[in-house]
């Protein structure tokens, strides 16, 4: 885990600046705050806008990080002001909480804006409770949440916009229209009702702290589709919750809530939760339960008998959202792995066809947006086998063979990478054996995903296996080739029920 979070690739430094960028943003926006003289229950909100604007919003420009950033207080000032209202109205509040959580799910089939301002509506509900907001408070947290979006702006687009000095992103072609809708809305039910048993079970541990469990269930949703990545992401948001307790307990504890030390500790929390969150979910929890006990230090009520309950709050989380994808409307690991892997094995084919192409002389042949594709696709393989490599699995046959199919597919990924950048290059000369290679790459993709019944998975020829080549395009597609044949075997070999189906 050590390993995986310091020695993870940050190609650019990506993570590194953005994660220095967020400590700038938040602590820019809380001096504010402070400056103008606000109270502090005003401050941690401020500080709380900054970081989800800095973290949620995701759009692939920087005009469209912009306008979502825009747009977030038309959706979290009208549901700042419902979870005051209904401070003081127990059912009515906990029936709000439930319908925004499911708003906010649903509201992810609108791409990374509707997820964006998803989360922002859900996290401010969730802030309201934990600041006990009542209305007369209202006037005052608006202004520090204004304040906020506008000091992480300026950090965001003026003062540090590296985005604009990098190459304009490819946005990945994916299909998403019906399928995205369908998916949504299974998991806005499946939010709502495991939101539901958290919230039952957060207030028979709490009267004042249940809302931690419904939020334990919500961040498990996020970024999940089948039962198995919600039961392993379950598993690590209550591993990251225990260490980081344990941490606190050693670091926040002793500090009394003292504000300097203190504001040191959140610092480096917010520079941990940016830099880990996209490399180990365990140690981005980690950050996020130390810097939780130190914002309750700073409000004077952190004390070990609320660690504890932060624990017990947060396993309830992850069971209601457990209990929740297992018994509505489940969706298997197997099924979720499945689609990844086929569409990820039709872009690889379709990389070598745009890549042949150019080639042979095609200047409108591009590969390079199946190559971005492709990138997006392994990323949800990897995502959707993760129940299957994590090292408690006891399932040690298909740990085995999904371990066999990452490394094949990033075979695959990899020669497809090579033999677009031969394309690239002006020089390159197009062979005559590449029509037929290409022809049998068409053929191995085929018979990977066709029905068992109807296709054998096809034998490469001695003779191409052991023809020498010289010429680079030729020598990756005859790579491919071979990775996509060794791919037949794991993902269509039992125990009991193959990786890929027919």
């Amino acid at each position: 885990m050590l390993r995986k979070m310091f020695v993870a690739p940050d190609p650019g430094r990506l993570r590194l600046r953005g994660a220095t960028r967020a400590v700038l943003g938040i602590s820019l926006a809380v001096a504010v705050c402070g400056l103008i003289g606000h109270t502090l229950v005003a401050a941690i909100i401020a500080g709380l806008a900054a970081l989800l604007a800095l973290f949620t919003v995701t759009d692939a420009t920087v005009r469209g990080q912009a306008v979502t950033t825009a747009l977030l207080p038309a959706v979290g000032f009208p549901v700042l002001a419902l979870a005051a209202v209904l401070h003081d109205y127990p059912v009515a509040r906990d029936l709000a909480f439930l319908a925004v959580m499911g708003a906010g799910v649903y509201a992810r089939r609108w791409g990374p804006r509707g997820h964006s301002l998803g989360v922002f509506a859900f996290m401010t509900f969730f802030a309201a409770q934990f600041l006990h907001t009542v209305p007369a408070q209202l006037p005052d947290l608006y202004e520090a949440i204004g304040i906020a979006l506008l000091a992480s702006s300026a950090t965001r687009f003026g003062l540090w916009c590296y985005e604009r000095r990098l190459p304009p992103p490819t946005v990945p072609a994916l299909a998403q229209s019906r399928g995205l809708a369908r998916a949504t809305t299974r998991q806005a039910v499946q939010a709502t009702l495991g939101g539901g048993v958290a919230l039952v079970i957060g207030h028979a541990l709490s009267g004042d702290r249940w809302y931690w469990a419904i939020g334990a269930t919500w961040w498990i949703f996020v970024n999940t589709v089948s039962r198995g990545e919600t039961l392993v992401r379950g598993f690590r948001r209550v591993l990251g919750t225990l260490i980081g307790i344990a941490v606190g307990a050693v670091v926040v504890l002793p500090l009394h809530g003292a504000v300097v030390p203190t504001a040191v500790i959140v610092a480096v929390c917010v520079f941990g939760i940016f830099y880990t969150a996209a490399v180990s979910y365990t140690w981005m929890m980690l950050s996020v339960t130390v810097m939780a006990g130190g914002l309750y230090g700073v409000l004077g009520v952190l004390e070990p008998a609320l660690l504890a309950l932060r624990l017990l709050e947060t396993a309830a989380g992850a069971l209601g959202a457990v209990l929740a994808v297992l018994l509505v409307l489940p969706v298997t690991t197997h099924a979720t792995t499945n689609a990844w892997i086929e569409r990820a094995v039709r872009t690889v084919h379709a990389c070598t066809r745009e890549s042949a192409a150019r080639l042979s002389g095609s200047a409108a042949a591009d590969p390079a947006p199946h190559i971005a594709d492709l990138e997006v696709l392994l990323g949800r393989v990897r995502l959707s086998l993760a129940p299957l490599v994590h090292p408690l699995s006891p399932l040690r046959a298909r740990r085995a063979r999904a371990h066999q199919v990452i490394a094949l597919l990033d075979e695959c990924a990899q020669q497809a990478r090579s033999l677009a950048a031969v394309a690239a290059d002006p020089e390159a000369s197009y062979d005559d054996r590449l029509a037929a290679a290409c022809e049998r790459v068409e053929a191995a993709v085929e018979a990977l995903i066709a029905s068992e019944e109807a296709l054998a998975a096809p034998v490469l020829p001695a003779a191409v296996k052991h023809a020498p080549l010289t010429e680079p395009a030729l020598a990756h597609l005859h790579g491919l080739e071979r990775a996509l044949i060794e791919l037949a075997t794991p993902v269509r070999s039992s125990p009991r029920t193959p990786l890929m189906s027919a």
